[in-house]
């Protein structure tokens, strides 16, 4: 109707007919197609009531038996319907809080009893998600194989099941001024420092937006500094790797219809971190460890290394490989930025297109594309062969790292770091590694120092980073969560000792 409006917050209970309730409802919900008001008509008692919902939104099954009942004008209880929430609204329902919670999957029943509106809800939503299963982004070996879908309510369920403690905090938002979607901060509050807390929910707050997308979407409005390339959020879709960070003190941020969390605040070697590095013997998740941090530098530096050496720097190559690599680059028409920029582009688009194409087709392009392209290129005199090589194991490299974030990082800074070996040899690479650190040491997540515990250091701290430590020598929790209970347990070993003596 014309004469409604928003600015007039009209009540359910200001109507007095059937008919004017029915364009009221219409009008709020923007005369929108799918929405259903069925009229019931009693002939006992002489009364017709009416029953509204969102068709799409609504369990059919659990519908019917709505629909029974109220044919026979039983009113709802929690008895009669069951796995259902009912709420009855006996005061005052304004046509925009009935509309949204339509939208949210509730059904109304709305009858006229001596001259007052009776009004019952009931939440019915078509529960669609897809099974639980292992994220293809985080694989791991041993341990869980369980991931989050885009059920926010199942991914709670899977932090829930994880962390049955009475101190799991779970503080909902609404995101999105026309999409309303919900989300989720979670955070263990004996445990978690309550400033870094209030702090994100001071962020989300302020969210201002009209849809809310995804998390990955919201995590640039969330961040400290959003201009930088280095990711200040740990992003997973493990609920494992979910709970292990809330009890390090860590808060997690979710959204429904995404099956992504993030986590701060993270520190830069928290994104080479992985389940398995807890799920076998400390040795071997230190070995791997290492391994990912040095592949960093060779992702880095690799590219940028082998241009200042070949256009600055020949004497460094040892004399037993001069002459092979001055043959090698002999007779190549381009420089060896040029070179580099082929090759990398080139693995780029083959990247880019393994994702987009099917996954067996995509599979099979990754390697035929990868083995004739860079014959091809070798053999047509374009690039050195080294330089295949130097690009190859960039790439390998790259990959290792179990972040896709910080991945997709490293990928884009070597580019700059070729252009400063090709203008200034060592010294441009030095120059960049300089302001790099620079950066990282300024660079903050939640207001915590991003290469914590080396910047600011902390001694306690240095027990799982570079190295990782076995379990029982673990007790504190990590310095840049700055969590109210820093003991994390207790001494373990003591049998151990026990019986020696």
């Amino acid at each position: 109707m014309e004469s409604a409006s928003f600015s007039k917050k009209v009540s359910v209970h200001q109507t007095q007919s059937i008919q004017e309730l029915q364009e009221q409802v219409s009008y709020y919900s923007g005369n929108t197609n799918d929405l259903v008001m069925l009229q019931i008509h009693h002939e006992s008692i002489e009364r017709t009531s009416i029953m509204v919902y969102i068709e799409p939104l609504i369990d059919s099954v659990k519908l019917e038996e709505l629909l029974e009942w109220s044919k026979e004008m039983k009113w709802l209880t929690n008895e009669r319907v069951t796995s259902s929430k009912i709420q009855s609204y006996d005061g005052t329902l304004m046509f925009e809080q009935l509309v949204r919670q339509l939208l949210e999957g509730e059904a109304f029943l709305i009858c006229m009893e001596e001259d007052q509106w009776r009004i019952e809800g009931i939440k019915i939503p078509k529960q669609l998600s897809r099974a639980i299963e292992e994220p293809k982004s985080e694989q791991i070996v041993r341990g869980s194989h369980s991931g989050f879908n885009e059920s926010l309510a199942s991914n709670i369920y899977q932090i829930r099941q994880r962390l049955k403690t009475s101190h799991l905090v779970i503080k909902y938002f609404q995101i999105g001024k026309e999409s309303n979607t919900t989300s989720a901060l979670i955070y263990v509050d004996n445990i978690a420092n309550l400033m870094i807390v209030e702090e994100f929910i001071r962020r989300i707050q302020s969210i201002d937006v009209d849809i809310a997308h995804s998390v990955g979407f919201l995590e640039e409005m969330l961040e400290d500094n959003c201009f930088s390339p280095f990711p200040q959020f740990l992003v997973t879709e493990r609920a494992d790797r979910v709970t292990g960070n809330l009890s390090e003190g860590r808060i997690a941020f979710m959204l429904d219809g995404s099956p992504t969390a993030i986590i701060g605040p993270a520190n830069f070697f928290s994104f080479y971190q992985s389940p398995d590095d807890y799920n076998g013997r400390f040795i071997i998740g230190t070995f791997y460890r290492l391994l990912r941090l040095c592949s960093f530098l060779v992702a880095l530096l690799l590219p940028a290394m082998y241009i200042a050496i070949i256009s600055f720097h020949f004497e460094v190559i040892p004399e037993a490989l001069t002459l092979p690599t001055k043959r090698a680059v002999e007779g190549i028409p381009y420089p060896p930025l040029f070179e580099a920029l082929i090759l990398e582009i080139t693995i780029e688009l083959i990247r880019e297109a393994t994702i987009r194409l099917p996954f067996p087709v995509g599979q099979t392009i990754g390697v035929v594309g990868g083995l004739v392209i860079g014959d091809a290129v070798v053999n047509a005199g374009f690039v050195s062969n080294v330089m295949v090589i130097v690009v190859a194991l960039t790439a390998i490299s790259s990959f290792v790292v179990p972040s896709i974030e910080m991945n997709s990082t490293v990928r884009i800074l070597r580019f700059p770091f070729m252009l400063l070996a090709t203008l200034f040899g060592f010294y441009g690479v030095t120059v960049g590694l300089t302001l790099l650190l620079i950066h990282l040491i300024r660079l903050e997540s939640l207001g915590m120092p991003y290469l914590s515990p080396f910047a600011p250091f902390h001694k306690s701290g240095m027990r799982d980073t570079i190295l990782r430590m076995p379990s029982w020598l673990q007790s504190t929790r990590p310095a840049e969560t700055m969590t109210l209970n820093k003991i994390r347990q207790g001494f373990s070993k003591r049998w151990h000792y026990a019986n020696k003596k």
